[in-house]
């Protein structure tokens, strides 16, 4: 088969579902489920000649289109401990 976006199982048996999610080569497997090819909070794309072989979507998508970055703010009006330390100078 050339295209794996997505399948689906109907078993009653453990062993036989965990045998299809290891060994079926698609994107996302459902069990006792009915297939839709996507979940919108999940990668898309699936696998082999599916899709463009980009898998958008998810949560990964922010690590995909995002750089990580802090910000600190205090509008207490007070200085904190490390401010104090700086400005008078530590005790010897």
């Amino acid at each position: 088969v050339k295209y794996g976006l997505s399948s689906s199982i109907y078993t009653r048996d453990v062993n036989t579902a965990f045998r299809a999610l290891n060994e079926l080569d698609n994107g996302i497997t459902y069990v006792n489920a009915p297939t839709i090819g996507a979940e919108a909070h999940l990668p898309f794309g699936g696998v082999k000649q599916t899709g463009n072989g980009h898998r958008e979507g998810g949560w990964e998508v922010y690590e995909f289109y995002s750089e990580t970055k802090v910000g600190y703010a205090d509008f207490s009006g007070t200085l904190q401990r490390a401010q104090i330390d700086t400005y008078l100078g530590t005790p010897d």
